[in-house]
């Protein structure tokens, strides 16, 4: 091979395929616009976090940030050291979360025996039999209903208080 060097598989003036030093790009600098506002920062290395979430959540997060001029990272930790430092908000907020959720399966029961007891007085009308126990069975419906509506209100109350504070 006269005339020509090799350097890691390619000839000189080639671009190397194998990774390493190429030829005329020593040097080059990113030039990336970093998004959003500085913190305060200490300089040596402080441990990173790592979030998985949904698209959806992500989305919300991106608008969030997006809105105040942040980036993802600087939303999340602005967001997270906010709630920790107000303990008393986040505590109420969670126990508030499992209220609801333990009215949500409370009247998933109720929804389900108003329904079983349902079809058995379908059942009872449709072969001719009489139904002495209809007006408890509808009385069942009602109060699963209004349970239903009553956890509904405090998820939508929860929701709105949440957007007149943001």
């Amino acid at each position: 091979m006269a005339g020509s060097v090799r350097r890691q598989g390619a000839t000189d003036g080639e671009a190397a395929t194998e990774g390493g030093s190429q030829a005329g790009k020593a040097g080059r600098t990113r030039r990336t616009k970093i998004k959003g506002k500085a913190r305060l920062r200490e300089k040596k290395q402080r441990p990173a976090q790592s979030v998985r979430l949904s698209d959806h959540e992500h989305a919300i997060i991106q608008a969030g940030a997006d809105a105040v001029g942040m980036s993802v990272a600087g939303f999340l930790a602005h967001s997270a050291l906010a709630a920790a430092r107000d303990q008393s908000r986040t505590a109420v907020t969670i126990a508030t979360e499992r209220d609801v959720l333990t009215e949500l399966f409370a009247m998933r029961r109720q929804l389900g025996w108003a329904g079983s007891n349902l079809n058995q007085v379908a059942k009872a009308l449709n072969s001719g039999g009489e139904v002495p126990y209809l007006k408890e069975v509808l009385a069942d419906v009602h109060r699963a209903a209004n349970a239903a509506k009553k956890a509904v209100d405090r998820v939508a109350n929860r929701q709105e208080q949440e957007g007149e504070a943001a």
